[in-house]
């Protein structure tokens, strides 16, 4: 893999073999001194999981500390250590990260399936607007079907994240698109960039129509499916094999544009949305360090959240603005495939999903028409829910996080 690191950079006050202090360190200084230190103390990068960013640049780690030489003065006496608030300072990020990405892909999950249900129900009276009557329906499904039936699908969902991830790293190593832009961007490497997101969501949008079905699917008549399935369905849409689907089921290539559509502005979306309010934190409160260079508990926190407040920021804004293209899209999609879904009125029955569009031209005009234009929205309560609880999570966290660095 790539490393993502700058040709510039340095290790956060590590020196290489290159630099002529590296080898003055060995020849005639002593390591008491403190041009020495830095050799010692230096920082790495933790794992690359949202939150784990080292973001506090000039703190420094020590490896290890030296404890005053017993009797026999040897150097077997000095052993390294770390104090517990220390290792907690190192995990902090990796750990609100996971909490972060557990909400967003598995404590979400049933605001998604009925955001979804929603969606490609165009039957319903009810739009589900407010957070109230979609927590209602929720508890309904749950009592009549059990709590599995608001996870379905889970499974396929991470498929189709490996299977973009995949997709991406292989296109930007056999062609010349940039996977990741840097400092210095040109607007080539824009189009270059956007250019492979757009091949990556047409390779992976198969498999997002079957996990679609498997997501909205109501759990009475659906069998067990294995988490292959996804797969499975997907190739078997490319290949024209599979479960039988009805003749309005509509070709992938009629697909092609409006799921690049989503895709694309989704990212540039949330990408611009990360970046001006990640900007706005940083510089509404810089890191302040102290003049001993010693860390506290508050600084910490401050430099690993405003990253995952960033992010949260730019899944929100793109997803709230984004709403109405997802609806269509997902209409689309599920169109033809005789999927029965939950009704989403009441939360005790199954209805069928029996839409004639055309395409996305058609199935905008329908829902106007026949909707109104608040039925671009069924279904926007679940969203007030996903996110109420992703944030909840995420101060939760700090709390935790902060009380466990004050008491160590």
């Amino acid at each position: 893999m790539t490393s993502r690191r700058p040709d510039s950079f340095d290790g956060l006050g590590y020196r290489g073999r290159e630099d002529p202090a590296y080898s003055g360190g060995y020849t005639g200084r002593s390591f008491n001194n403190s041009s020495s230190v830095d050799l010692q103390q230096w920082v790495t990068t933790p794992p690359d999981i949202p939150g784990s960013r080292n973001l506090h640049f000039g703190d420094r780690t020590p490896q290890s500390e030296t404890v005053p030489a017993g009797p026999g003065g040897g150097a077997e006496d000095t052993q390294p250590s770390a104090p517990p608030a220390e290792q907690l300072n190192r995990f902090a990020g990796f750990g609100i990260g996971l909490a972060s990405l557990f909400t967003e892909n598995v404590l979400a999950h049933p605001c998604i399936v009925f955001r979804r249900q929603c969606q490609v129900n165009y039957h319903a009276r009810c739009y589900h607007l407010s957070p109230l009557t979609a927590m209602s329906v929720m508890y309904n499904v749950t009592k009549t079907q059990g709590p599995k039936a608001l996870w379905k699908g889970m499974g396929s969902t991470f498929v189709v994240q490996g299977v973009t991830l995949g997709t991406e790293g292989i296109i930007s190593e056999c062609t010349p698109l940039p996977r990741e832009l840097s400092h210095k961007w040109n607007p080539k490497q824009v189009v270059g960039h956007l250019v492979l997101k757009g091949l990556t969501y047409v390779v992976a949008m198969p498999f997002y129509s079957a996990s679609l079905i498997e997501t909205v699917q109501s759990e009475i008549i659906r069998d067990n499916p294995g988490i292959l399935d996804c797969v499975k369905e997907g190739v078997g849409r490319v290949m024209g094999m599979g479960i039988p689907h009805s003749k309005r089921l509509l070709p992938l290539w009629a697909l092609i544009f409006p799921t690049v559509l989503h895709g694309v502005l989704h990212y540039i979306v949330s990408s611009s949305v990360q970046k001006l309010v990640l900007f706005l934190l940083r510089r509404r409160s810089p890191t302040k360090q102290p003049p001993d260079g010693s860390e506290t508990v508050q600084s910490m926190l401050d430099a690993y959240f405003p990253e995952l407040m960033a992010s949260f920021a730019a899944s929100l804004c793109a997803d709230v603005l984004l709403f109405p293209l997802e609806t269509v899209l997902h209409r689309l999609h599920i169109q033809g495939t005789r999927t029965i879904i939950d009704n989403t009125d009441l939360g005790f029955e199954v209805l069928p999903i029996n839409t004639q569009y055309e395409g996305m031209r058609d199935c905008i005009n329908v829902i106007r028409r026949e909707e109104g234009a608040l039925g671009f929205y069924k279904g926007f309560g679940s969203i007030v829910v996903q996110y109420s609880l992703h944030a909840a999570v995420l101060q939760i966290t700090k709390v935790i996080y902060s009380t466990l660095l004050q008491n160590a």
